[in-house]
């Protein structure tokens, strides 16, 4: 095997599947962190269509433009901003004791947090049910996304107490 294909030695699994605690009522937490992040979506959403307005009238209407696809940009940037950041969680996840990490337990960066929010995206319109038939069948709770990626929903508490 090449140097190049070696996955260095550092990189130990720290969330085995053995360690129930690290996933406990994390399927159902995660459900209540994603409402609480759709609501905060929407008031952002709510908040950046009326600079959208305002920038539409300045511009003659061509900011108006924006309207196609503001929530989902918003969307993207919350993501990328709370998920991608230090603690790794939306305030819905840190709200609920949740955060996602990298398998081996790194914290999550914000291009990262985007493509995992584009793959449930397009996994839920694809595929739903079947990506949240998933977790009932995966050891860690994991969706479909994240088995993709390689990220992992741990309770923050007991990936502290962890090490």
């Amino acid at each position: 095997m090449s140097d190049v294909a070696r996955m260095p030695d550092d990189r130990t699994e720290r969330y085995p599947a053995t360690d129930r605690a690290l996933f406990e009522g994390v399927r159902w937490r995660r459900v209540f962190a994603f409402v609480v992040d759709v609501a905060l979506v929407a008031v952002l959403s709510l908040i950046a269509g009326v600079v959208v307005f305002f920038l539409g009238i300045f511009t003659l209407g061509l900011g108006w433009i924006l309207y196609v696809f503001l929530w989902q940009a918003v969307a993207l940037i919350y993501t990328a901003f709370t998920l991608g950041g230090p603690a790794s969680a939306t305030p819905g996840m840190r709200l609920m004791g949740l955060e996602l990490r990298l398998w081996y337990g790194a914290p999550v960066y914000p291009l990262l947090a985007v493509v995992h929010a584009l793959g449930f995206w397009f996994s839920v319109s694809l595929l739903t049910p079947l990506v949240l038939v998933v977790s009932l069948i995966d050891d860690k709770k994991r969706l479909l996304h994240d088995l993709v990626l390689g990220t992992v929903m741990v309770d923050a508490a007991a990936a502290r107490r962890r090490g």
